[in-house]
C-alpha cells in the first residue's frame, strides 16, 4: 500500500514538472525590418514570420500597432510545438517622412508583448521602380504579373491589389481586360498623374467559384486606348479554394485519411528537387502514402503552369497503401513561365485539404 502511495506521488510529481517544462516560445524570423522608400498614400505590406520553438501550443491574444495607421493580421488558432506563422501588417503610408511602426505582440509565453518594428520613408514619388516595379509594359510598370487567393473557404472575399507605375509624361488610366464574374476591379486614384503611382484592388467572390483546388485564369492590363491582349500584358490570377469539411470528433479525425509524399525513402515537405541539366524534358516520381486507417481520394491532380505535366496512378488509396505522382518539366515551357513549376493535390485528408509541391529545377 505504501509503495502504491510513493508510486502515484511520484507520478504526479513528474506529471507536474512535465507541465512545468512544457512552453511555447515565439521566435521572430527578422523582429525589426526596413522597408524602405513607399509612396505617399500607397499602403505598405509588412509580412513577419515566426516559429514557435517551444514544446508546447503557441497562442497569440493579441496584436496591437503602435498607431492606427497600421492594421494587422494574425493567426487566431494555437500554433503547434514546432510550426511557423505569420503576422501582417498593412501600413496606410498616409503621411510623408521617416516613420518608425511597433507592433505589441501578446502571446502566451510571457506577460509583456513581444515587439515587433518595422520602419522606412514615404516620398511623393519614386525615383527608382527598377527594385519594387520588375515588370515593364511600356508605358507602365507592375509590382507582379502574378497574383494569388491562397487558401480560400466558400464565402470568403479576398483581396489583394497590384500596384502601378505610370512612365509616361501625361496622366493614365489603367483598365482590366477579360476580368471573370468571380473578380472585381477597383482603380485607386482612377487616372494616375505622370510619374506616379496607383493601385488597382482586385476582390475575389468566392460564391462565385464551383471548382474545390486551383482556379486560374488571364486578365490582361491595358496600357493605351484600343490595346490588345498579349503575353506581354497578361496578369496570371490563380485561386486556390479549400473544400468544406463537417465537423469531425476526436475519433473520427484520428482514423481520416492521411496524406504523406515521399521522394524515396524521404518524406517531400512543400518542394522537390529535379535535375533537367540539358535534356529538353526531366521526370520524376512521387509516392503518396496514405498513412490513415480510410481510404484516401485525391479529388484534384493540378498545375500552376504548362511547364509542368502530372500523371497519378490511382486517385483511391486505401489505408497504408501507395499511388506514384508521375511529374514531367517541359525546359521550354518552363522558360516561359511566369512562375515556377507547382503542382497541387486537393484530398479528403481533413488535416492537409491541400498539398502543394513546388519543383526546385537543377
Amino acid at each position: 500500500m505504501i509503495m502504491k502511495k510513493l508510486s502515484i506521488a511520484l507520478f504526479g510529481l513528474f506529471a507536474c514538472v512535465a507541465t512545468a517544462v512544457a512552453q511555447p516560445q515565439f521566435v521572430a524570423e527578422t523582429p525589426i525590418q526596413k522597408v524602405g522608400e513607399m509612396v505617399f498614400q500607397n499602403p505598405k505590406t509588412v509580412t513577419f514570420n515566426f516559429v514557435n520553438k517551444g514544446n508546447a501550443p503557441l497562442i497569440i491574444s493579441e496584436v496591437h500597432p503602435s498607431c492606427g495607421c497600421v492594421k494587422v493580421t494574425y493567426p487566431t488558432k494555437p500554433v503547434p510545438a514546432g510550426h511557423a506563422g505569420t503576422i501582417t501588417a498593412i501600413y496606410d503610408a498616409g503621411m510623408l517622412g521617416t516613420f518608425h511602426r511597433e507592433l505589441a505582440v501578446y502571446t502566451n509565453t510571457q506577460q509583456d508583448p513581444i515587439y515587433l518594428t518595422f520602419q522606412g520613408r514615404v516620398v511623393q514619388t519614386l525615383l527608382d521602380y527598377d527594385g519594387d516595379f520588375p515588370i515593364e509594359l511600356g508605358n507602365v510598370r507592375l509590382n507582379t504579373n502574378y497574383i494569388e487567393f491562397n487558401d480560400v473557404n466558400k464565402g470568403d472575399k479576398p483581396v489583394v491589389e497590384l500596384q502601378v507605375a505610370n512612365m509616361e509624361h501625361g496622366a493614365y488610366t489603367p483598365q482590366l481586360m477579360h476580368l471573370p464574374n468571380y473578380l472585381s476591379a477597383e482603380y485607386i486614384p482612377r487616372e494616375i498623374q505622370a510619374g506616379r503611382v496607383g493601385r488597382i484592388r482586385l476582390t475575389l467572390d468566392s460564391d462565385k467559384l464551383f471548382l474545390d483546388g486551383l482556379n486560374q485564369t488571364s486578365i490582361y492590363l491595358a496600357r493605351y486606348m484600343g490595346d490588345k491582349v498579349n503575353d506581354q500584358n497578361e496578369i496570371v490570377v490563380s485561386t486556390v479554394l479549400l473544400p468544406a469539411f463537417p465537423d469531425l470528433t476526436a475519433e473520427q479525425l484520428a482514423k481520416a485519411p492521411r496524406i504523406v509524399l515521399m521522394d524515396g525513402e524521404e518524406m517531400v515537405n512543400g518542394e522537390t528537387s529535379l535535375a533537367m541539366a540539358n535534356k529538353k524534358k526531366a521526370t520524376k516520381v512521387i509516392n503518396i502514402t496514405n498513412i490513415g486507417e480510410e481510404m484516401l481520394t485525391i479529388s484534384a491532380v493540378q498545375v500552376f503552369n504548362r511547364a509542368m505535366t502530372v500523371t497519378l496512378g490511382e486517385r483511391n488509396i486505401p489505408p497504408h497503401g501507395t499511388a506514384k505522382l508521375k511529374i514531367t518539366v517541359d525546359a521550354k515551357e518552363l522558360a516561359k513561365a511566369k512562375n515556377g513549376p507547382r503542382l497541387l493535390l486537393i484530398s479528403n485528408d481533413p488535416r492537409q485539404a491541400k498539398t502543394e509541391l513546388s519543383i526546385n529545377v537543377e
